[in-house]
C-alpha cells in the first residue's frame, strides 16, 4: 500500500466530517495508520472474552513495513482475515486495538497527533511507539499451543 497521506482522492481533513459510511473506499483505508496490530494473532478469554495480543502475527504481515505483503489478495491465503466495513465495526469493536483509528472514530474520538493522516508523515505511528513494527515473530514459527507465551501489552496506549 502507497503512503496514504499525500493522495488527491481524499479530501482535507475528511474523517473529521464525513461519517465513516458514507467515505469513499480510498478514504476508508487511508484510515489504517499502519501499527500492524490487527494482523497479530489474538487470544481470546473464554470466559470473560477479554482479548490479548500476541506477538505472533499473520503469515503475510510484512514486519518490516508493518502492512499486509499481499493486502489485495490476502484471502487466498488467509479466508478468516476480516474486512472492516462500517457495516460490520460493532461486531469487530471487541479485537481491535484501543489506538486504531476505525476504532476511535467509531467511538467518537479523533485522530491522534501521531495518526499519518494528522501528521502527515507515515512514520509518526513507529516514532511514537504504537506500531509492533521489529516486534513480531510470523506464525509459521510459533506452534499455537505456544502463542500465549507471546502475549504482549498493546504498544501505544
Amino acid at each position: 500500500m502507497s503512503d496514504p497521506t499525500h493522495r488527491d482522492d481524499l479530501r482535507p481533513r475528511f474523517w473529521e466530517t464525513v461519517p465513516m459510511s458514507r467515505m469513499t473506499r480510498a478514504e476508508w483505508e487511508a484510515l489504517c495508520d499502519g501499527c500492524g496490530k490487527c494482523c497479530l494473532n489474538k487470544l481470546e478469554d473464554a470466559d470473560t472474552g477479554e482479548v490479548a495480543l500476541t506477538r505472533v502475527a499473520c503469515r503475510l504481515f510484512d514486519d518490516a513495513t508493518c502492512r499486509c505483503a499481499a493486502y489485495e489478495t490476502r484471502h487466498t491465503y488467509v479466508p478468516e482475515c476480516i474486512v472492516l466495513h462500517p457495516g460490520n465495526m460493532e461486531a469487530n469493536l471487541y479485537w481491535m486495538p484501543d489506538t486504531c483509528a476505525y476504532k476511535r472514530l467509531w467511538q467518537g474520538e479523533g485522530l491522534p497527533d501521531w495518526h499519518p493522516l494528522v501528521s502527515g508523515d507515515p512514520e509518526t505511528v513507529h516514532a511514537a511507539g504504537v506500531s509492533v513494527r521489529g516486534g513480531t515473530v510470523p506464525e509459521h514459527a510459533v506452534d499455537e499451543d505456544d502463542w500465549e507465551h507471546h502475549l504482549i501489552e498493546e504498544p501505544g496506549t
